[in-house]
């Protein structure tokens, strides 16, 4: 069954309106009509099956059937901060962590990053990344869209990471040393509720400068195992690992 996120809350007889880029997707693409059932997703995160009743020129009208209560989220927030990759790299990682959980992602210049972010086409990029975002979680059938963030500095990175409790970055030169415990150990500190930032860098790696940086602010490098992984493999490495560790093993 189709999934939409809206972006209002039920009304209080339980009539929902369904409109923009949705309402063109289930008229439009999917071809609905009056009688079919669709998921509904509210800006608080409750989902419900609703059943169109109308559908107009430009809105479908739907009303609630019953609401759902399963849950879909991880049991930590993620946030993945990936240096800028070349091409669509970053595509790739905001649609797959999407389906693998993550709650937010924060594009930054890395020291390794070939690519030059323009400005002028920043707000359009960002709403294509943010679109990719939306249509990952209704496919998963998420209960929250993630935030995706445009890119940001290496030093704005460093201050985000104050907000955070829980931070890695994802370091070759650790698994080189024989790290292997640092995701571990972490992920057994962290309870249901708790926020990590896990920072990857882009082609090439994290740079010896941007580590040294890292640790200093208080962000722990990490292996993630002995094999080198691609800059957009490495972050859904790691989210198949937290919810592994989070939703199967507990």
């Amino acid at each position: 069954m189709q999934r939409y996120f809206l972006k209002d809350q039920p009304k209080e007889d339980g009539k929902v309106t369904i409109t923009g880029e949705d309402f063109h997707h289930l008229a439009r693409v999917m071809r609905l009509k009056e009688g079919d059932r669709v998921y509904a997703v509210f800006p608080d995160g409750q989902s419900a099956e609703v059943e169109i009743e109308e559908i107009s020129a430009d809105c479908a009208l739907a009303f609630i059937v019953k609401w759902m209560h399963d849950e879909k989220e991880l049991p930590v927030a993620v946030t993945i901060a990936s240096g800028l990759p070349k091409g669509d790299k970053f595509e790739l990682v905001i649609q797959k962590g999407t389906e693998l959980g993550a709650s937010r992602f924060i594009p930054f210049h890395a020291d390794r990053s070939i690519v030059k972010w323009d400005e002028k086409k920043s707000s359009k990029k960002t709403e294509r990344w943010s679109k990719i975002a939306k249509e990952a979680a209704e496919q998963s059938h998420r209960n929250y869209m993630p935030d995706v963030r445009v890119p940001v500095s290496f030093q704005q990175l460093i201050q985000i990471g104050q907000d955070y409790p829980f931070k890695l970055y994802a370091f070759e030169e650790a698994s080189k040393q024989g790290e292997k415990t640092a995701l571990h150990h972490l992920l057994n500190q962290m309870k249901q509720g708790d926020e990590l930032l896990i920072v990857f860098g882009p082609e090439g790696g994290i740079s010896d400068k941007e580590a040294e940086q890292l640790r200093e602010n208080g962000f722990i490098p990490c292996s993630l195992g002995p094999r080198i992984l691609r800059t957009e493999t490495a972050p859904l490495y790691a989210l198949a690992a937290i919810s592994y560790h989070f939703e199967l093993m507990r």
